[in-house]
């Protein structure tokens, strides 16, 4: 365990965020912006269908993201402070910012010990299951990016059909 949470909660790969218009490099050099990138997110209803199913919060992903954009931002180390100020409904203490990342960060490794508990008992394949979720998201990202509306209304359609089958645990 102490080497996933050590996986979970080092300091990440990626240096963008991509959104439903593309890979996105916010600059942290005006909190403004990544208050627009956040805010740009809200208009997303595919990441609203996946977060509502999520086992995250909209304020602990606002909060993961801010996280990740800040942690690779190379010039400069930004302080928790200035994160805190960086979240939409404005700035919160430090303590606060860090609860909720930290909240988030149990919630992605509860998410994923939950798919190893699965392939433990092999109700399901750990493997299959990780490879078919990154699969969909790759999908849904590709469709995403093309801005159809009549694609992106199949896509949800698609997307709430599939969420109800794993409900109801049919994929097993």
């Amino acid at each position: 365990m102490d080497s996933l949470v050590k996986l979970i909660t080092s300091k990440s790969v990626y240096k963008t965020v991509s959104t439903g218009k593309g890979r996105v490099k916010a600059s942290l050099q005006n909190p403004n912006e990544v208050r627009n990138l956040l805010r740009s997110l809200e208009n997303d209803k595919i990441l609203k269908i996946l977060l509502e199913n999520s086992h995250l919060t909209k304020i602990q992903l606002e909060t993961v993201l801010i996280e990740i954009l800040s942690t690779n931002y190379q010039e400069k180390r930004i302080k928790t402070e200035e994160k805190a100020e960086m979240r939409l409904k404005g700035k919160i203490s430090r303590g606060a910012f860090n609860r909720t990342l930290k909240q988030a960060k149990m919630n992605i490794i509860r998410s994923i010990f939950t798919i190893f508990l699965l392939g433990y008992l092999k109700i399901a394949d750990s493997t299959t299951l990780l490879l078919q979720a990154i699969e969909v998201s790759n999908k849904l990202r590709d469709y995403v990016e093309e801005q159809d509306p009549e694609t992106l209304k199949k896509i949800q359609n698609k997307l709430m059909e599939t969420i109800s089958e794993y409900l109801s645990m049919k994929h097993l």
